[in-house]
């Protein structure tokens, strides 16, 4: 028994449910999970179903999703998928600690999905990289425009054929013509959740002399709206007037951590339905 995972988004009906699972039935497929939403402002339908039985026929499998889609509102998106392992290609500048996480949770099978290159504009990650065997790819931005340096980033990203590109504290502000260069979805991003309170450098400093009390992150799909792309996770932690810049920055690097390996998870299981401006995380 194999498992796939039946992705349906389309205009919410009276009786989706039954339809789809009587197609499941129908071709001896045993649904063990299903997750469901209906938004209200829009009336748009969602569902996530995990089913399991003998994919092992193409043709059978192209039959399966066609009479789904038949019973369906006009205009739905029906998609199978597995469980292959992705390919991830990390941009990085710096900050080592979300590259570090991914390391280690790609090297222990904790996600699944393997990082096929790591891209930075500096060379600092590059010995780390290699200590877990995964080639770094340089990018300088010396001595050439913008524009040049995100062609050759775009070279980079585009030859190792990966699934996701995700921006592991990538301190260079996409180009529209770099975001647009990609579907929707395909690049994930993380920073700290104090935007658009504390734009700019030193974020830790800023927090620190305003006296937070809450700090946090955010990991979101990349848009041409700068930090505002659909939202896939967050979370935030409690600080207090003890913190000085250096432990709020250790701290949110720990959240900042945690968010973003959750959202890839979620994505990688494909748990996330990107619905405008926002997510259907089931």
């Amino acid at each position: 028994m194999e498992k796939r995972i039946l992705l349906t988004e389309c205009t919410d009906d009276v009786g989706l449910i039954a339809k789809i699972t009587n197609v499941c039935s129908l071709f001896h497929l045993n649904v063990t999970r299903q997750d469901q939403f209906a938004s209200p402002e829009d009336h748009k339908f969602f569902m996530r179903t995990v089913i399991e039985g003998d994919f092992s026929n193409d043709k059978t499998v192209k039959t399966f999703i066609d009479t789904v889609i038949s019973l369906l509102p006009q205009g739905a998106n029906v998609r199978l998928a597995d469980e292959h392992r992705r390919r991830l290609c990390v941009l990085v500048t710096k900050e080592s600690h979300c590259l570090g996480e991914l390391l280690m949770k790609t090297y222990s099978g904790a996600l699944n999905a393997d990082i096929v290159c790591v891209a930075g504009n500096h060379p600092d990650l590059g010995a780390l990289a290699e200590k877990f065997n995964v080639p770094f790819k340089l990018v300088s931005c010396e001595g050439i425009t913008k524009e040049e340096q995100e062609k050759r980033m775009i070279e980079v990203i585009d030859s190792t054929n990966c699934d996701y590109v995700i921006l592991a504290k990538y301190m260079r502000i996409l180009s529209p013509e770099f975001v647009c260069h990609y579907p929707l979805g395909k690049i994930i991003n993380i920073h700290h959740s104090f935007l658009p309170a504390f734009i700019g450098a030193k974020p830790y400093h800023q927090a620190y002399n305003r006296g937070v009390k809450l700090i946090g992150a955010t990991a979101h799909f990349v848009t041409n709206n700068l930090d505002e792309g659909p939202i896939i996770e967050q979370d935030v932690i409690k600080v207090n007037h003890r913190y000085d810049p250096e432990t709020l920055a250790k701290a949110g690097h720990d959240v900042e951590q945690m968010v973003l390996i959750r959202a890839i998870s979620k994505v990688l299981d494909d748990k996330v339905f990107i619905h405008g401006n926002k997510t259907v995380v089931f």
